[in-house]
């Protein structure tokens, strides 16, 4: 019996050592990892034209071959790295969306060794393969994005990129696409201290150099507000990437580019300042002429959809790709383009949403979703109630928000119906004023439709 004991307690003892954390991306996210490369593509055009981005083939290729490094470790996550180097003198560095990555002469000239680079890369990396800026954007735009995606809604011809500039998402500052929590920040730090370790790079130098940023005589702070504003200090980094480190396998760390360090150096001393940015130029507002009207006419065609087909009011539109899940379906009148981006104010919009574990249920992730709206100034206003919708059991969750038409409120109700690959879900929009002018129309939708696979 003591023996039985003792091993117990051996096995208790064994299973409640700390293990080493995998990092993956949310499971929340409307883009596709193709659409976060074609995404990373297009805003990295935008950066060369708004930035000045250097021709300077000794700094790239230093840069280049410390990230390909980083970039070979599984926990990168297989995206196209690409690096470049920015002639700015403030202390930053940036990864766009399926791989871009922007470093600033500032923050060269700042380093006191290889390792601290391979660090800001690595972090930067993680914040790719971890999809962190994308799923920013989508739990902010849970609404609009998801047909926005499904095809170039109005006519946009600018791609991903475009569809982002409708809704007010650029590069400057507080972007969504460069901003992160300090959740984000701490996952980018571990995951990015496994990735130095993969690429034979000391992880401690990451958190040492951040530390020295943070500290109170980390430099000139005018040189440093853009990267305090993007990276937030999520706590003790120093201590929880040690922490990590004693789970990591030993081995001997090196730098193998430590000898051209001094000579990059000497570069960014002797570059010429950069250029003044240049002037913004005002977005272009506009929208389609469309009827005056924007209310159902009471006459109905079909759409059909990838696995589902619905009737529709005969004078609104189908924007977006058709064989998609995700379109909105509206007058060119219920559409509201305005400086921040278009609005839907009539008109209704289909998608899914991916549970978080990848097992469906009604209840549960209809709950999930309208937290993720509610994220986006979509409040719900009185209880889900239970229907049935083609023959199966439906949510039907009434929510409002700010209407984009004459600053009133906006009725938006929520229609989710539980499928197996996912959360299926059609919102409902119309001004607070209209509501029982559009009900009928949107009656008639959902006794309209049915899945067809």
């Amino acid at each position: 019996m003591r023996l039985f004991i003792l091993g117990a307690l051996a096995a208790s003892a064994f299973a409640a050592e700390p293990k080493l954390k995998e990092f993956k991306p949310g499971r929340f996210n409307l883009f596709s990892p193709e659409q976060d490369v074609q995404l990373g593509k297009e805003s990295a055009d935008e950066v060369r034209k708004t930035m000045p981005v250097l021709n300077n083939a000794e700094l790239t290729a230093y840069v280049n071959r410390i990230g390909a490094r980083l970039a070979k470790s599984k926990r990168a996550g297989g995206y196209p790295y690409t690096f470049e180097v920015v002639n700015d003198p403030s202390i930053n560095a940036f990864a766009l969306p399926g791989g871009p990555m922007f470093v600033h002469t500032g923050l060269l000239a700042s380093l006191d060794n290889e390792s601290q680079l391979a660090g800001v890369l690595a972090h930067e990396i993680s914040h790719v393969a971890l999809r962190h800026g994308t799923s920013n954007v989508s739990k902010a735009n849970v609404i609009q994005l998801p047909a926005m995606l499904g095809g170039q809604m109005l006519g946009n011809k600018g791609g991903i990129w475009g569809t982002l500039g409708q809704l007010g998402i650029g590069l400057g500052a507080q972007s969504l696409l460069l901003k992160y929590s300090r959740g984000a920040e701490q996952d980018a730090d571990l995951n990015g201290a496994q990735i130095m370790h993969d690429a034979g790079y000391d992880p401690t130098q990451m958190a040492a150099f951040f530390q020295k940023l943070e500290g109170p005589n980390g430099g000139d702070n005018s040189k440093l507000a853009n990267f305090m504003s993007d990276h937030p200090t999520p706590g003790n980094r120093v201590k929880y990437v040690n922490d990590q480190n004693k789970l990591l396998p030993k081995k001997a760390f090196s730098e193998p580019e430590a000898a051209a360090l001094p000579r990059v150096k000497q570069l960014v001393a002797g570059l010429p300042p950069p250029p003044p940015p240049p002037k913004p130029i005002a977005p272009q507002t506009g929208g389609g002429q469309g009827t005056p009207n924007p209310l159902p006419s009471g006459k109905y065609r079909q759409h059909q959809g990838p696995d589902f087909v619905l009737s529709y009011p005969d004078n609104w539109e189908v924007f977006g790709d058709p064989n998609s899940p995700s379109v909105t379906i509206a007058p060119r009148a219920g559409v509201v383009q305005s400086q921040q981006g278009s609005a839907i104010g009539y008109g209704l919009m289909t998608s899914y949403y991916f549970p978080q574990d990848g097992r469906g249920n009604l209840q549960r992730d209809t709950a999930d979703l309208v937290k993720q709206l509610q994220a986006s100034q979509v409040k719900q206003t009185a209880n889900a109630k239970s229907v049935r919708v083609g023959g199966q059991p439906a949510r039907l969750t009434p929510m409002e928000s700010p209407s984009p038409f004459n600053g009133q409120r906006e009725i938006d109700m929520l229609l989710t119906i539980a499928r197996p690959e996912a959360l299926f879900y059609i919102v409902f929009i119309s001004p607070e004023s209209e509501w029982a002018a559009t009900q009928k129309a949107f009656d008639d939708v959902v006794a309209s439709f049915q899945f067809t696979k």
